[in-house]
């Protein structure tokens, strides 16, 4: 007489382990979600310093009050490029009064930064 062995999972093992996995993906995504939105806002607001830092240093040389985007940003200016992480748009002109700077990001959550 032979000894037949079974191999293989049933169907309750495989269901538990589906189960198992749902719920180790339900727990992970808002967690990943939330270190996203996270690292998005810490960019924009080092984005929003590095501004304001290039717009301190236009008014000490050009002698003006106000600084625009292309005063700020280009390959030859104080920034080369701006790295968008959220599709954000950053308020401009700035001026010497200008007391905090703002990025809106596609989300509405508004990053301020105070100069």
């Amino acid at each position: 007489m032979q000894n037949k062995s079974k191999k293989g999972f049933t169907l309750v093992e495989i269901m538990i382990v589906v189960v198992i996995i749902g719920l180790l993906v339900a727990m992970a995504v808002p967690t990943f979600q939330n270190v996203r939105e996270t690292s998005q806002s810490k960019m924009i607001l080092n984005n929003l310093r590095q501004i304001a830092l290039a717009a301190d240093e236009y008014f000490r040389e050009s002698g003006t009050t106000t600084a625009t985007r292309a005063d700020l940003i280009g390959n030859d200016k104080y920034i080369k490029s701006l790295t968008q992480v959220a599709g954000e748009t950053y308020t401009f002109p700035i001026t010497t009064s200008t007391k905090q700077l703002s990025a809106t990001p596609t989300d509405g959550n508004t990053v301020e930064y105070d100069m």
